[in-house]
């Protein structure tokens, strides 16, 4: 197999004067940055190749979103300057609504705090013990009557028999009744 040198060299040499003279300059960003496209054919389909040179130090972090999404094939068209202009006013505006809204709610939380310390500097009552006491029959703080005492004591101590008594007898899970008396809708299991 005879390697034809010339034919080859010929092939690199124009891809490389290709490089420089088929390329377009399609825009620059604020930075200073270039932006280029060339058509170029990859095995028989035309396939456009983009990218960029940077102005000065290569500092990855200087390129713009909408140029990053063209170089990434993500954007058909490359961002226009009047695009650009109007996007960095959307972003400079959302960066002070941001700073003004950070600045409301510390503003909104400096007076929850004011409003705060005022109620907790205000004495705060605890339960009254007095009151408590006399809850209780037969206490010697609470300034209950012996009479008022021996009733609620037979009123405790019948509820306490009538609990007994409902224990005693199992209750039924079916529901009970005649036919006469009994409507619809109105059973509930027991609890």
């Amino acid at each position: 197999m005879i390697w034809n040198w010339g034919r080859e060299m010929s092939k690199l040499f124009q891809k490389v004067a290709g490089f420089f003279t088929n390329r377009t300059m399609v825009g620059m960003d604020r930075a200073g940055n270039r932006y280029f496209a060339r058509k170029e054919e990859v095995d028989g389909i035309m396939k456009e190749k983009r990218w960029m040179a940077f102005k000065g130090e290569d500092d990855p972090t200087s390129i713009p979103v909408e140029w990053i999404c063209w170089l990434n094939g993500q954007r058909k068209r490359a961002p226009t300057l009047e695009e650009l202009a109007e996007l960095e006013a959307r972003r400079e505006r959302v960066r002070q609504n941001v700073a003004l809204l950070k600045k409301e709610e510390e503003e909104r939380k400096a007076r929850e705090c004011s409003t705060h310390k005022i109620i907790n500097t205000d004495k705060v009552g605890g339960p009254d013990l007095k009151s408590f006491l006399r809850q209780f029959p037969g206490s010697s703080e609470g300034g209950v009557n012996q009479e008022e005492s021996v009733a609620t004591e037979g009123v405790r101590n019948s509820k306490e028999k009538e609990a007994k008594k409902a224990k005693e007898v199992p209750e039924s899970t079916e529901p009970t009744g005649s036919g006469q008396t009994f409507r619809p809708g109105t059973w509930q299991p027991p609890t």
